[in-house]
């Protein structure tokens, strides 16, 4: 369990075996939250295929998270064209233009050095017949030590109550600190207004008994929540099963976005025969995202899979299939059309 000072951390598990890469969860929170002009390029929740470079491009080598002092540590600070998107298209040309089909919907940027949210979708890695990817929820990890707070000078970014890291934007300097001193590298900066943004854990649904949009709206049922310290599938999952660990643990920050690491089918032989005794989804990767935990989560959710094929029957497959979708929603359980309708 992540230590905090809290009263209590909100927390997230994702089960990247559910995850099909709709992006239901990435349009449901940025038509919540990031509707302005000024916020085009912002994608708080954003889902990405790996391996990949993700967004903003090669985050993985941006650096950011804590030394072995404990004191924030100064990374890449992400531009604009890292994050890619918020292009403007060639509507004119392709509807008005009298192009009769010769000419493609498109942004108007230079093919160079284009990027977006989701530009390497479904590309992955390796050859065919053995080639391989899987998708990955990626958000704010609210983590129990956020070293983007650390490296705020205003003061802007804070630990709530409930756990979630959030910002004051009336303080906000634009300094950009946060952005270079968090390793995941999921703040924005809105440069009409000066400020950073990013994922805030829904807190005003929170507030209201509301689940974040991202886990109610996701149609694979993949996205859990609820409270690390109280009794349900997130508790379970972190702490009991030990199948949910966290997106490189090694920065140092206690980050509180859990991932159900992915099983992958046997690689094919030459022959076409199947080699039982790999999987196609390289261990070591796994293991660079999610530390060396990863092949103990891999081999309890393979046993028990396969008691459950013998008849058996499984505490973890159960909590993992959420036959009742609103045991995804922890205590959140209100329905937002009810907080709407009555004010």
């Amino acid at each position: 369990m992540n230590e905090t000072s809290e009263k209590r951390q909100i927390a997230w598990v994702i089960d990247l075996n559910k995850c099909i890469g709709c992006q239901t969860c990435s349009v449901a929170c940025k038509v919540l939250w990031t509707r302005e002009e000024s916020e085009k390029a912002q994608w708080w929740c954003s889902v990405n295929t790996l391996p990949g470079k993700g967004t903003p491009k090669d985050w993985e080598g941006m650096g950011g998270g804590f030394d072995d002092a404990m004191a924030p540590k100064t990374g890449h600070q992400p531009t604009l064209a890292d994050f890619g998107g918020g292009f403007d298209f060639n509507h004119e040309e392709v509807f008005f233009g009298g192009s009769a089909g010769k000419v493609h919907l498109e942004p108007q940027a230079p093919r160079e050095g284009r990027w977006a949210m989701n530009w390497d979708e479904d590309q992955g890695a390796g050859e065919w017949p053995n080639s391989y990817y899987f998708y990955m929820p990626r958000m704010c990890n609210h983590c129990s030590k956020p070293a983007c707070a650390q490296a705020c000078p205003s003061g802007a970014m804070y630990k709530n109550d409930d756990g979630l890291v959030v910002r004051d934007e009336d303080i906000c300097s634009g300094s950009r600190f946060c952005m270079e001193a968090c390793p995941y590298k999921k703040i924005y900066f809105n440069y009409e207004r000066h400020v950073g943004q990013h994922c805030i854990g829904c807190f005003p649904r929170i507030e209201k008994g509301v689940a974040p949009a991202c886990v109610r709206q996701c149609p694979g049922r993949a996205i859990f929540t609820g409270w690390l310290s109280e009794d349900g599938p997130v508790k379970d999952l972190v702490m009991k099963h030990k199948v949910a660990l966290p997106l490189h643990g090694e920065y140092g920050t206690s980050p509180n976005v859990y991932y159900i690491p992915p099983l992958s089918p046997h690689p094919l032989n030459e022959d076409m025969s199947i080699n039982a005794e790999k999987a196609r989804i390289p261990p070591e990767e796994l293991e660079a995202l999610f530390g060396p935990e990863v092949h103990d989560a891999l081999a309890t959710m393979q046993s028990e899979m396969d008691k459950v094929r013998d008849g058996g029957s499984s505490e973890l497959m159960k909590t993992l299939i959420a036959y009742k979708w609103q045991e995804l929603l922890g205590p959140f359980t209100a329905d937002p059309a009810d907080i709407i309708a009555t004010g």
